[in-house]
């Protein structure tokens, strides 16, 4: 217990730090915009809404951009930035390689193939919620088809996991290029969009939609943060130890691809948070999956709400799609681990 404790103090910390960053980015994301509220204003709004102000403290107008806008929208950002980094954290686990995320081993991609495939089909089989399943779907078969070709264990290494990935990425990528180019007008200017990665079209009901969906993946994958542990040890020594690999395989493989396609389906493609952070929160608390995956969540928000805080504010009144913000940012990263790799294997 005392080799563990000084683990357990840092990684209690990292999160509350992390915790009460992700506060401070979502209260100042209300505040913050092409319209810019002063603070008591948007707690004056959020007070009339708990019934705890008075309504004619606060404009209709004022009112209406913190409720009905910037809420949802701060919310949902978060919720897909916890759900983009924990799955990152948990496939890097299945695949015993820290270059593994869901954008890089085609798992984003497939969610991707299957909404497009959802809207430029014209699919409604389950009203609301048919653009998150064929998301989930995608995503689902994406990671399947990875896993099985690139399995750890079966002389496959960064290099096969890289490979496989990238052909996946590519077919789904050129199936959503037929796609877009079957589709109409109207749906082609929402394709274009949509791909970029944005929480432009952010209400309630995407919030009401996704939070069910983020609960249940985040706590199944919390649950599997000690068997993640002992896969880090290797298939044969998890087995030895009582666990049931192939089982522990189709869960992580099922809510990871839940996660992603929830995230896709609501803010559409948004690429390398689950690489990015999960490596950085590995090196401040190490790599057990206890504290690696909930800071890897919180982290994991608190940088897609300031990026979407920044996306809408740098160039204002035109918005900035959300995703060139996460590749700006993640591709020099994976090209950093990429070199990072190969200078160990060459060691």
């Amino acid at each position: 217990m005392a080799v563990s404790s000084p683990a357990r103090r840092r990684g209690a910390t990292v999160l509350v730090w992390a915790a009460v960053g992700l506060l401070i980015a979502v209260i100042a994301s209300f505040a913050v915009g092409p319209l810019r509220l002063p603070p008591m204003e948007v707690l004056q709004a959020i007070g009339v809404k708990l019934g705890l102000a008075d309504p004619a403290s606060v404009s209709t107008r004022d009112l209406a951009v913190v409720w009905q806008l910037r809420i949802p929208r701060a919310l949902l950002g978060a919720m897909v930035g916890a759900a983009l980094a924990m799955a990152g954290a948990s496939l890097q686990g299945l695949f015993g390689n820290p270059l593994a995320d869901p954008g890089i081993v085609g798992v984003t991609q497939g969610a991707a193939l299957g909404a497009v495939s959802a809207i430029v089909l014209g699919a409604g089989a389950f009203g609301a919620w048919t653009l998150p399943l064929a998301a989930f779907a995608g995503a689902g078969g994406a990671i399947t088809l990875t896993y099985l070709l690139a399995r750890p264990g079966q002389g496959s290494g960064t290099a096969t996991l890289l490979l496989v990935g990238i052909a996946i990425a590519a077919f789904c990528s050129a199936m959503i290029g037929f796609l877009t180019y079957i589709a109409s007008e109207s749906e082609l200017q929402s394709l274009v969009f949509w791909q970029m990665g944005s929480l432009a079209q952010a209400d309630w009901r995407d919030v009401i939609a996704v939070a069910p969906v983020f609960v249940l993946g985040t706590i199944a994958l919390l649950r599997l943060a000690t068997p993640l542990d002992m896969l880090a040890l290797g298939e044969r020594q998890a087995q030895h130890l009582g666990l049931d690999v192939k089982r522990t395989r189709l869960k992580l493989i099922a809510f990871s691809a839940l996660l992603v396609g929830a995230a896709v389906a609501f803010a559409g493609s948004i690429g390398f948070v689950g690489l990015v952070v999960p490596h950085v929160v590995r090196l401040l608390v190490g790599p057990g999956h206890r504290w690696l995956l909930p800071v890897s969540a919180v982290a994991g928000a608190l940088l897609i709400v300031v990026a979407d805080t920044a996306a809408r504010t740098l160039d204002p009144p035109s918005e900035i799609p959300l995703g060139l913000f996460s590749a700006a940012l993640g591709a020099p990263f994976f090209l950093w681990l990429v070199m990072r790799q190969r200078h160990r294997s060459g060691a």
